[in-house]
């Protein structure tokens, strides 16, 4: 029987939903599957990934050099049990990507990244040319490292499970770098990755004043998550942390509202496997409508305040 070791994400008390949705590609992927928890009094963490569905053991390696998450420290812990398993299975966020190459640099393996479908232990679906063709690549290697895209897998279920905590000796710090700070964005509304719907604007909105005037009341109204086009957010109008798309984050809300926004493929990549896509851009043929569900051919300044008013 194969085993996958899925490289959980967590701010050392919780498990971040992008690790239930690597926890299911795991699965398809290989008879068994673990869980690392790395961090810094994590125990909390560790006892929620034991919670989860489909996990038979958890892996908990608690010590200071994983406070901050350095790619370097974690990676030489993950490379330390890797001997175990047949898969590694990272979830293609920005942690994941950041951590997924160092490990198969060093076990000297080719990575499978932005997994979308498993066909076998050893073969997988991957988007290419921004989305427009899906390779099927069939990874030779005894350890598979994989990145796995979190919108194209259902997330595990966070209950459930009893699965056992194993401690392991953590690795020393790597001395290869050090934290330095972090700033972090809040806000009321829900995370742009994991929200069920999604109001994005595009540089039709002209100025980021009324990116927020227009767009916000809207986002309010249907509790959405704000996201925006890469060329929005390079014009300024919104920070790049909201930026949809191939170079910014993938998302497949229930419901994405997409307001002057033309629909170039680098932003579909991002955005196509919403459940309902609604375009609102007075541009008839604007590319967003060939696979917006409803689109609606109007101006936006129009349209978006009559939605808030009607809704």
């Amino acid at each position: 029987m194969t085993t996958a070791l899925v490289i959980a994400e967590h701010d050392h008390r919780s498990i971040r939903s992008a690790t239930l949705n690597a926890i299911t590609a795991a699965r398809q992927a290989a008879g068994e599957v673990h869980v690392l928890v790395a961090g810094w009094q994590a125990s909390d963490a560790a006892r929620a990934a034991a919670c989860i569905a489909g996990v038979s053991q958890v892996l908990h390696a608690d010590a200071l050099p994983f406070a901050d998450g350095l790619a370097e420290n974690l990676a030489a812990q993950v490379i330390a049990v890797a001997g175990a398993y047949s898969h590694l299975v990272f979830a293609a966020t920005a942690a994941g990507k950041n951590l997924a190459p160092r490990v198969a640099a060093l076990l000297d393996v080719a990575q499978v990244s932005d997994v979308i479908r498993v066909l076998s232990a050893d073969t997988f679906e991957r988007p290419i040319y921004a989305g427009n063709a899906i390779a099927t690549v069939q990874a030779l290697d005894a350890v598979r490292v994989l990145t796995v895209r979190g919108t194209a897998f259902e997330a595990a279920e966070a209950h459930g499970g009893a699965a056992d905590i194993k401690t392991l000796a953590a690795v020393a710090d790597a001395g290869l770098s050090s934290f330095v700070g972090r700033e972090v964005t809040r806000s009321a509304r829900p995370d742009l990755s994991t929200a069920r719907i999604v109001v994005a604007g595009g540089r039709a909105l002209g100025s980021a004043e009324k990116f927020n005037e227009v767009l916000s009341p809207l986002a309010d109204k249907l509790g959405a998550a704000l996201g925006a086009s890469r060329a929005a957010v390079d014009a300024g109008y919104a920070p790049n942390d909201l930026q949809v798309g191939q170079t910014g984050k993938i998302v497949a809300p229930q419901l994405y509202v997409a307001a002057g926004i033309s629909g170039a493929i680098q932003h579909l990549a991002g955005m196509k496997d919403s459940k309902v896509i609604v375009a609102i851009n007075k541009d008839p043929e604007a590319p967003i409508f060939q696979i917006a569900d409803y689109g609606l051919e109007a101006d936006l300044f129009t349209a978006v305040p009559a939605l808030c008013q009607a809704s």
